[in-house]
């Protein structure tokens, strides 16, 4: 079964990095777009950052804008979220995703999802 699976995530302290992983079991999730999402305790799905088939083109959100960076190795078929300055705000489940085409900042661009991997920042 094709899946995506995030490793990496765990509890740090503030001002601290992680760097977060995913892997695409097929070749056919890791053809396009991909993007991170994060969702704290009691809040909806946020959209972290995102990157273009050749990670040539990133785009982020505003509050990671700075401090975290996305890449990707195509032919590990492999996502990266490099964090750092991590703040306490940045406590979440994240999680990988993939475009079928295109791609964009919102979850209807995105097709295929992982499991998610906790980050937790304390102070």
């Amino acid at each position: 079964q094709a899946q995506l699976v995030e490793s990496g995530g765990g509890l740090v302290q503030a001002g601290g990095s992680l760097r977060l992983s995913c892997v695409a079991s097929e070749r056919t999730l890791f053809s396009n777009a991909m993007a991170w999402f994060r969702q704290a305790p009691g809040k909806e799905r946020d959209f972290v950052a995102a990157i273009g088939w050749t990670g040539s083109s990133t785009v982020y959100s505003e509050s990671v804008k700075g401090r975290f960076t996305i890449s990707r190795d195509n032919a590990k078929n492999t996502l990266y979220l490099q964090m750092n300055s991590l703040k306490l705000e940045d406590t979440a489940i994240y999680y990988c995703a993939s475009a079928v085409a295109g791609w964009g900042t919102t979850e209807s661009d995105y097709h295929y999802w992982g499991q998610g991997t906790q980050v937790t920042v304390s102070s």
